[in-house]
């Protein structure tokens, strides 16, 4: 897949083929839900919180004695059905809204999300962008680049830009970060998304690398390979040197 490339002065330069195993996955829309879900939630951090009715400040004397009033048993006032008693199940900001996910199930969700913006043609290539911080700049530059202002644009960087990141910061809705933070939200949310060239390079080595068992069995051939490159290497020196000793 080819995404256009425009220059630091908003012209069209070129085109770029994007890596197939990140911008050509499967879109899976349970596995981006199950993501997007995830991010927020870890993210959580509960405000509301109600006192129970060990924290309520009272008495803990009780009210009357259990029989012969014709009252209800009543204990102490720092009961729940007592007005000014604590609260049963109510919330608490010590809640728990942590969710896990397995890293292959975290990667496959980020590539249907970079799969369906390319699908959609919401992603474009940048060159570069020059070291001078003007936030004017940056929104003439994406106008020309045919970007809507107003609506939500995500700059993937390669590394650290602080010209492009404070010329950023002041257009509403424009958003920087870095190819190693790619993320479900911002993906999805984002009306379009603009790489630098080489932010799709740090992309590709980042995410684009075989983790766990398929990585190890890389790993094994390839030293299996070289081991016995060396040996048959050894072997010809060896002869060599043989044939070179029974002539002389």
């Amino acid at each position: 897949m080819k995404i256009d490339i425009y220059s630091a002065s908003g012209t069209k330069s070129g085109s770029l083929d994007l890596p197939s195993a990140l911008f050509e996955a499967p879109i899976k829309q349970g596995l981006m839900h199950l993501a997007l879900v995830r991010q927020q939630s870890n993210r959580r951090h509960p405000i509301a919180h109600v006192k129970t009715r060990g924290e309520v400040v009272g008495s803990t004397k009780k009210l009357f004695q259990q029989k012969g009033t014709g009252n209800a048993r009543r204990g102490p006032i720092r009961s729940p059905v007592m007005r000014g008693g604590g609260k049963a199940f109510g919330p608490r900001n010590d809640a728990n809204f942590q969710k896990n996910m397995p890293k292959k199930m975290r990667r496959a969700a980020l590539f249907s999300c970079l799969s369906l913006k390319a699908k959609e043609g919401s992603i474009v290539g940048l060159e570069n962008y020059p070291e001078t911080v003007k936030t004017k700049a940056l929104s003439e530059l994406l106008t020309k680049m045919k970007l809507e202002l107003g609506r939500r644009i995500v700059i993937v960087l390669p590394e650290k830009h602080r010209s492009l990141e404070l010329s950023a910061r002041n257009i509403p809705r424009v958003k920087t970060i870095t190819a190693q933070y790619l993320n479900p939200e911002d993906l999805l949310l984002a009306k379009h998304v603009v790489f630098l060239v080489d932010a799709v390079k740090v992309a590709e080595e980042v995410f684009g690398r075989k983790d766990g068992k398929e990585g190890r069995e890389a790993k094994d051939a390839k030293e299996k390979n070289t081991k016995s490159t060396t040996t048959k290497n050894t072997k010809k020196t060896l002869n060599k040197k043989s044939s070179a000793s029974s002539a002389s």
